[in-house]
């Protein structure tokens, strides 16, 4: 498949929704940060006559001045029904409440602590970053509340901010795994692979997270690493078989390392978890394009275009396909098309130099021909790309 990954990795469209790759990397929580979610959880699985009890909670520790705890019981009903009109209006009031509180207190960093997180978890990072700031500047040191402001940078697309921050903090806090996440991902977002993904993959064999084994094997991915990054996709795996577009990114890891045979048992677990893996229909489409299994080949890669409409990928090999079943005038049509989005990608007209001479037009064959050769002498002068 080795066309399809010179030219871009192809991220699956179920694993977009966790990544942010520069990769735009993954985003997912920290270890730690899954316990700060635990309660929004365990609110989600409850009954919803549950969320009386919860409101009622609420309101009493809200009457009491308890804000911390009204605001995480309004969270934990709001996770349950998130339109319950109550419980977001007395969240609001709670919040304020406890902005009021610290103009009368003496020492407000705790104060600002309680309330960074509960902006935090409420997903307002904006306002966290506000309050992590100012409790950073008070207590330089506080490791914890700098793990969450170094995310929060994350959440913000402000991965170089938090490894300026973590990076002093980091000796003698090389055993806290949650540290090392999130300055991993920070510094893998920001460009410092070399870097941040040793302390990922050190994170993720401590803990034995899947989550940090995939954002250092999609940064491996990134890099042209690719037999490293099939070791971290494979280990993910073994930890948790039904994660989002795994297998996909492992198909991919397999093929571009070689072992075109080892990605098809994986592009078809792929398929198994979800037909409609834009991604996994293209390579396993190609795979047997080039095993000449031309029956296999269309309906993936008719479905992988369906599902991705346009896609360049896609229609090449689409056209490739149509090229060597006879269809010669779709395919000359469809490379043609491609050229003029992009002239300088040499693929079409390799192929639509075969295919104008199967049309008896020996002229333009040996134009695109010319073509050819002129980009091949750019691409040399140029010299490889920098990593």
């Amino acid at each position: 498949m080795g066309r399809i990954c010179e030219r871009v990795l192809v991220i699956p469209e179920c694993f977009k929704c966790f990544i942010l790759i520069a990769m735009r990397f993954v985003c997912v929580l920290p270890f730690s940060f899954i316990v700060l979610s635990a309660a929004a959880q365990t609110a989600k699985q409850a009954s919803p006559s549950g969320v009386d009890e919860l409101l009622r909670s609420g309101i009493s520790a809200q009457q009491h001045g308890d804000y911390q705890t009204a605001i995480e019981s309004y969270r934990k009903a709001l996770a349950i029904e998130p339109k319950l009109a109550e419980a977001q209006a007395n969240l609001g009031a709670a919040l304020e409440e406890d902005i009021r509180a610290m103009a009368i207190v003496p020492d407000k960093t705790g104060v600002r602590r309680n309330l960074a997180l509960a902006y935090y978890k409420k997903g307002d990072m904006e306002h966290a970053r506000t309050e992590f700031e100012a409790v950073i500047t008070a207590r330089p040191r506080d490791v914890k509340a700098a793990v969450l402001l170094g995310y929060t940078y994350i959440k913000l697309e402000k991965p170089a901010e938090a490894v300026v921050l973590l990076t002093p903090l980091e000796p003698g806090h090389e055993s806290d795994m949650d540290f090392e996440y999130v300055l991993g991902d920070a510094m893998i977002q920001s460009g410092k692979d070399t870097e941040g993904i040793p302390r990922m993959e050190k994170a993720a064999s401590a803990t034995h997270s899947p989550d940090a084994y995939v954002i250092a094997g999609t940064a491996h991915m990134h890099r042209s690493e690719f037999r490293e990054a099939r070791a971290d996709f494979d280990t993910a795996l073994d930890l948790s078989p039904t994660f989002p577009g795994l297998y996909t990114l492992a198909g991919q890891a397999r093929d571009a390392s070689g072992d075109s045979e080892a990605s098809v048992p994986a592009f078809q677990a792929a398929l198994r978890a979800d037909p409609k893996d834009a991604t996994a229909n293209l390579y396993l489409g190609v795979i047997r394009l080039k095993q000449r299994d031309f029956d296999s080949a269309r309906p993936l890669l008719e479905l992988a275009l369906e599902l991705r409409p346009g896609h360049p990928l896609t229609r090449l090999e689409l056209a490739k396909l149509n090229g060597m079943t006879g269809r010669y005038a779709e395919a000359a049509a469809t490379l043609e098309d491609l050229e003029k989005s992009d002239p300088n990608w040499l693929d079409p007209h390799i192929e639509l130099a075969a295919i104008y001479y199967k049309l008896h037009r020996p002229e333009d064959g040996q134009r695109e021909r010319d073509i050819v050769q002129q980009i091949e002498a750019k691409q040399q002068k140029a010299g490889p790309h920098p990593e």
